[in-house]
């Protein structure tokens, strides 16, 4: 491909510029990125259910849920849901190209995980927004 003085001395100057980055490294910051995500949320899980009857008059387990079941923390489980998709589907993916399948089709087995990831986010924040703006469903 031909590139420009130009566009060539601005690549070079900017390498850490996000323009710069092709489609692997943005599926590689979102994996890493999920991962930590993945991870605080299991900490902040861990944290509230252990505390939630800990110490002088502290809530009981069940005020706690019942106070997680707000709309704005069912809206969090909803971009929730979308990370775990997106970090385990990705992980699959990577399995799979380490025992030798797709390697050379890493991009269409990536917007194929993609896609299905995307059919099961929308229909889990199908049965979750309604609870989310206080219509439940069932």
């Amino acid at each position: 491909m031909y590139r420009s003085a130009r566009a060539r001395e601005r690549n070079l100057n900017t390498p850490l510029w996000p323009g710069n980055y092709r489609l692997g490294m943005w599926i590689w910051l979102g994996q890493r990125l999920s991962g930590l995500g993945l991870a605080g949320y299991v900490l902040m899980h861990l944290f509230v259910i252990s505390f939630s009857m800990a110490g002088p008059g502290g809530k009981s387990f069940t005020e706690v849920m019942k106070f997680l079941q707000a709309p704005a923390f069912i809206i969090l489980e909803i971009i929730l849901m979308a990370a775990v998709l997106y970090h385990g589907l990705n992980g699959i993916r990577i399995l799979l190209f380490d025992v030798g399948i797709g390697v050379r089709h890493q991009k269409e087995i990536f917007l194929v995980a993609l896609a299905v990831g995307f059919v099961a986010w929308a229909i889990g924040a199908y049965f979750l927004l309604p609870y989310a703006l206080g219509r439940p469903m069932f």
